[in-house]
């Protein structure tokens, strides 16, 4: 796909701390063999100082994802968690991240996987 975008969709716990968030980081690049281009969170986790400082570390853009996208993208995610849900609203937070921030027609290539209070799916598409 020719100018496609890697998006490492993160979801975490309260207060996660930066080196789990680039262990994942890095556990998603070798299992998918793609190295994200941008990170992905809600909206909701906009405050999360793990999170912003992952994206400074790795020199990547941060996008920050609102509700209403994150709800358009559950229905394309196959990861889901009744507790997630039940805390947030979503029962699919890091797979409807990482399709959100990318153009309609993006497709996960890395399913949810999860990780020292944090999780990360990768999705391949065109760029917002």
């Amino acid at each position: 796909m020719t100018g496609a975008v890697i998006a490492a969709g993160l979801g975490c716990r309260r207060g996660v701390d930066v080196a789990a968030v680039l262990a994942i980081l890095r556990r998603a690049h070798g299992l998918a063999g793609r190295a994200p281009t941008l990170l992905a969170i809600p909206e909701f986790k906009r405050e999360e100082a793990g999170l912003a400082a992952a994206a400074a570390a790795l020199a990547l853009p941060l996008r920050c994802i609102a509700d209403a996208d994150l709800a358009a993208a559950q229905a394309e995610t196959h990861g889901r968690s009744e507790r997630v849900r039940r805390a947030t609203g979503f029962a699919a937070i890091a797979e409807a991240a990482a399709l959100a921030a990318l153009a309609p027609g993006a497709r996960l290539i890395l399913h949810r996987i999860s990780g020292e209070g944090v999780t990360c799916a990768l999705a391949e598409g065109l760029p917002r």
